[in-house]
């Protein structure tokens, strides 16, 4: 529940708060006629993410056992690509994103209402695609009862509320410091991920090693209990663990942290 309850706050205010800078924008600029492509971009956005989801669900279920091995693998490297690009991309382009949308939504307005539909169509699509297969990926490593989507509606529903009282200036949310220890959080579920993937993949036969275990703790904790499932869905924990597993986990998790809080230096003007 954590692990998915954290994806969708973080990916659900970042979508938000980009639909909120275009609504503010249309509705400042006296161009509220504007509204009902804008919307519609955003649902057509929306739809596609949750059909996209759907399919790599319906795919994965309709694969062989060695099928689904490799898809998972394949899909959860692709995830963890993703996401540290994204939260790398939202600390270098934080400052600068209000004028890149304002500046989109401009000039999609020269051209029409259509591509209006599509500005903000592909500025909420990029984050709707990136959640729904970092959270695929995800459901995969966790337990498989109802928490995981119990958190992810949660998540879901508390960024949205959030991105509703930011817009209204209800709140004044330190989104800098919010979006530094979300994303520290997501590097670490993206570890656990990173981990499950390359389990897959030396269980399809890709990858070497597949029983040369690190540790082996299924007498002593289960998968499925209560620590095996909260370890699973925070820090990526698996109660079998092969020694390339913790390699990649431990080489991500050492290189990626230390550059995403490392400081912004900001250029000194001449």
């Amino acid at each position: 529940m954590l692990s998915t309850f954290l994806i969708a706050i973080r990916e659900g205010l970042e979508g938000s708060l980009i639909v909120g800078i275009l609504v503010a924008y249309l509705v400042r600029t006296n161009r509220r006629n504007q509204l009902s492509p804008l919307w519609t971009g955003v649902a057509v956005a929306l739809l596609g993410s949750f059909g996209f989801g759907a399919f790599l669900t319906f795919t994965s279920n309709e694969l062989s056992p060695r099928g689904e091995e490799l898809f998972a693998g394949i899909t959860s490297l692709v995830a963890v690509a993703m996401v540290t690009w994204m939260v790398f991309w939202m600390k270098r382009s934080a400052r600068n994103l209000k004028n890149e949308l304002h500046g989109k939504i401009d000039q999609a307005q020269s051209i029409g209402k259509f591509a209006v539909v599509g500005a903000a169509f592909f500025a909420v699509a990029r984050e709707g695609l990136e959640t729904a297969i970092f959270v695929y990926s995800n459901f995969k490593t966790v337990a498989s009862n109802s928490a995981p989507a119990i958190g992810l509606t949660i998540g879901f529903v508390v960024a949205i509320a959030l991105g509703f009282l930011i817009y209204k200036q209800s709140i004044n949310l330190n989104l800098a410091k919010f979006f530094l220890i979300t994303g520290v959080g997501l590097i670490v579920v993206a570890g656990g991920v990173l981990s499950y993937g390359v389990h897959e993949l030396q269980e399809f036969g890709i990858l070497p090693g597949p029983d040369a275990f690190a540790w082996n703790l299924t007498n002593w904790i289960s998968a499925d209990s209560i620590p095996g499932a909260l370890l699973a869905g925070t820090i990526g924990f698996d109660t079998t663990t092969s020694w390339l597993q913790l390699f990649f986990w431990v080489g991500y998790l050492g290189l990626v942290i230390p550059l995403y809080v490392k400081p912004v230096k900001t250029p000194i003007a001449a």
